[in-house]
């Protein structure tokens, strides 16, 4: 940005008076902009700094809190206040569970946690809750997903959590306020419990940080984003204070050699932002006992079919095979640092789903990475998705994995709604037709179908093809009952 030339920054804000001072908080982004208005102290760069005030902005202390005179001009009217941009929170599905299940047992109590967005990162958080909190039915869900005890001897965690962790992650998500609430996020360093640099979340997590008493919102400290990604600047105290860091990042794919694609595509287009993956990555090899843990769906459905997440190669690389460490799949861990090629192979393939494994494994052999002969070991011939909704299915019963296990900005018409949709996007043509036939033939929508129908302006019916689509979502809707 300063290579650019930079000249105006303009940013949401939040507002205190106090004692007569005003003051404002970066609040959700202090990210770049603190480290922009320390050059621009230092005469190193020059531009107007604007804010505008948001009613709905909690006000971050620390070094969020910034001095009015930091500001050229501020922006504050009742006409140009507005609701904050609010995503919601994404359903937990069996497949995320199961990766976030594997990746709670190797987080270590005392230690350091980044922690990746989405319904991956949630699954991990409510895997981390249960296992403080209802520590025999965690441990018996790992034993159902892994009866051959597969995990990395040397990585096993389990216990509740003592000490508690200490969270350091570039984006505070949402599942933080859900570890600090159940006891998790509990190691202060520097009283501190997290340090962030950017946030954004739900309707409900806005409101949380708000409604929170000042001195608990103090312990959750909002900061530049080069102090929480990078370990330069008072290095001797970052050490001390992030041990056995584990920086959980979530990735679309990753190659039977350990590189892993989190940002773009073979063909260019660029899908996201690298973000801080890279960072906590290399912090991992730079601290003495982190890790870095990539997570990744197995598997993904696009145009009617579905493909491994698991490449042989791939012509795009955001994470390369030089800083391969830690891989968690619903099947499983593959712990792949210090290991040679044909064991970071071996490794990839145990967490691959049964699918797409032997066409993987041809690939390997026709390289000369791996032996003719090598085979599987049978306890991992059955990854399938059917053996992870077995293992799951008594938790699933006990009410211990469910699709919103902190809530959702979502009605409950919409929740109902969206394994539907789910199935109506994934579903190959003989499927949906199935569908229809089911959704001509169930009779009589009932209340709650009716409601869905109407959300999704299909009732009342003015044509041809909202019957068609009337009959589709009715029999999506019995398929996910």
């Amino acid at each position: 940005m300063v290579d650019r030339g930079v000249n105006v920054i303009g940013q949401l804000v939040a507002k205190r008076v106090r004692d007569g001072e005003t003051r404002f908080s970066l609040s959700c982004n202090p990210d770049l902009t603190l480290d922009l208005l320390a050059q621009r102290t230092r005469g190193q760069c020059d531009f107007l700094a604007v804010g505008q005030v948001n009613s709905e902005l909690p006000f971050m202390p620390g070094d969020a809190d910034i001095a009015a005179e930091e500001f050229d001009f501020v922006l504050e009217s009742p006409q140009t206040d507005f609701p904050l941009f609010a995503p919601p929170r994404e359903p937990i599905d069996l497949t995320e569970y199961a990766a976030g299940l594997h990746a709670a047992r190797i987080v270590a109590d005392g230690g350091t946690l980044q922690l990746g967005i989405g319904s991956l990162g949630d699954a991990v958080a409510q895997a981390l809750v249960l296992r403080h909190t209802k520590n025999d039915e965690f441990r018996d869900m790992v034993a159902r997903l892994d009866p051959a005890d597969t995990a990395p001897a040397g990585l096993r965690e389990g216990a509740p959590f003592e000490i508690g962790l200490h969270g350091v992650s570039e984006m505070f998500v949402e599942g933080f306020l859900d570890l600090k609430r159940a006891g998790v996020l509990k190691r202060e360093v520097n009283s501190t419990l997290l340090q962030a640099a950017f946030f954004l979340g739900s309707r409900g997590f806005y409101r949380a940080l708000r409604e929170m008493p000042e001195a608990e919102r103090a312990k959750l400290s909002m900061t530049a984003v080069s102090f929480v990604n990078e370990l330069y600047g008072d290095e001797e105290s970052k050490r001390k204070s992030r041990v056995k860091g584990r920086f959980i990042n979530n990735a679309m794919m990753a190659t039977l050699l350990g590189a892993v694609v989190s940002d773009a595509l073979e063909d260019g287009k660029v899908v996201s932002g690298v973000g801080g993956q890279y960072n906590f990555v290399a912090q991992a090899f730079a601290l003495e006992d982190a890790r870095s843990i990539i997570m990744l769906r197995a598997t993904r459905a696009a145009k009617r079919r579905t493909t491994s997440n698991i490449r042989w190669n791939y012509d795009h690389t955001t994470i390369p095979r030089h800083l391969r460490d830690i891989v968690v799949t619903e099947y499983g861990i593959a712990d792949l640092r210090g290991k040679t090629d044909r064991d970071v192979i071996a490794a990839m393939l145990a967490v691959t789903d049964s699918r797409f494994q032997d066409e993987l494994l041809r690939h390997a052999k026709e390289a000369g990475k791996i032996e003719r002969n090598f085979e599987l070991p049978r306890a991992c011939r059955d990854n399938t998705p059917e053996r992870i909704a077995r293992a799951l299915a008594p938790a699933c019963e006990q009410g211990l994995l469910p699709p919103f296990p902190f809530g959702s900005d979502f009605t409950a018409t919409e929740q109902r709604l969206l394994p539907a949709l789910q199935l109506l996007r994934s579903a190959a043509p003989l499927r949906l037709a199935g569908l229809a036939v089911k959704g001509l033939f169930s009779g009589a929508p009932s209340q709650q179908t009716r409601e869905c129908l109407v959300r999704m302006g299909l009732e009342p019916r003015s044509g041809l093809m909202d019957y068609v689509y009337g009959a589709l979502l009715h029999g999506a809707l019995e398929a996910t009952r």
